[in-house]
């Protein structure tokens, strides 16, 4: 009877471990169900890095995440962009942004948790769109997600859907709005207690289905179009601290008219959860 209980004790701290919120995340560019426990904080500071023909970006963030509930969290993004195209730079104050996510799902058994959420991101126009390159979009935008998570202690599955909605500029610009889908496999190829270092590898692939631009109710020709990436990435975690990293390389792209193409795009984060 004693080595019953022992060994259901076991097992419910072995589940524990692979739901803890240091080992529980998202994907480096997709989206994952993840959210912190209650009263959770989450301090991250990011860097993205991006070329597009003659463009070059460069933002510096600052995300602050909180646990409202063991299933519901909200978050602030503060980013610091610096652009640059044909010899000419910008820096500044870039979009910030709010978010919130739900996980209305979750489903645990022994080394393997399941969950599903729902999210919303509201990005608003703090950057200044009147720079050269513009720091902004002078927008008000909004995101919509869908995500699934498969976390074990060995494997991870992530597949997301995000709609992104693009306001109108002052004068007359309609971004066109865009589908965010994300395929991502990971692997922890060797196991490791709480307080050790641990290391998880992943592959992701990423694709973005933009519809066309308006101006003043014209569509913009040049503008809108389909992009795939595949995207290996990395999670290096021990205890409450984290660093994740990955890269984004085209895959294939199919944009409407005369377009510059992504020739890639990086991010490199480092995590505390408090």
């Amino acid at each position: 009877m004693f080595l019953k209980k022992l060994k259901s004790i076991g097992n419910l701290l072995l589940v524990g471990l692979v739901s803890s919120p240091v080992l529980a995340h998202d994907p480096i560019f997709g989206q994952g169900p993840h959210v912190l426990f209650q009263e959770g904080v989450e301090i991250a500071t990011e860097f993205h890095s991006s070329k597009k023909g003659r463009e070059l970006e460069n933002e510096l963030g600052l995300e602050v995440n909180y646990g409202v509930t063991g299933d519901w969290a909200i978050g602030l993004e503060l980013p610091y962009a610096i652009k640059a195209e044909t010899g000419t730079v910008s820096s500044g104050l870039g979009d910030s942004a709010i978010s919130t996510k739900y996980r209305f799902w979750r489903k645990d058994s022994k080394s393997l948790q399941e969950s599903a959420a729902i999210s919303l991101k509201i990005i608003s126009a703090t950057g200044d769109e009147t720079k050269s390159p513009a720091l902004g979009s002078g927008t008000t935008d909004n995101i919509v997600g869908l995500s699934y998570g498969y976390e074990s202690r060995r494997w991870y599955r992530w597949a997301s859907v995000r709609h992104r909605q693009n306001g109108t500029s002052s004068a007359g610009l309609k971004r066109g709005n865009r589908t965010l889908l994300d395929f991502v496999a990971g692997i922890r190829p060797t196991l490791t207690s709480y307080s050790e270092p641990d290391m998880v590898y992943l592959l992701e692939l990423n694709g973005e289905l933009g519809d066309r631009a308006t101006l003043n109710g014209n569509t913009v020709t040049n503008s809108g179009g389909d992009e795939w990436f595949v995207s290996p990435g990395f999670m290096w975690t021990i205890k409450n601290f984290a660093i994740r990293g990955g890269v984004q390389l085209p895959l294939s792209s199919n944009l409407n008219g005369v377009q510059s193409k992504s020739d890639y795009r990086a991010k490199l984060s480092f995590e505390w959860h408090l």
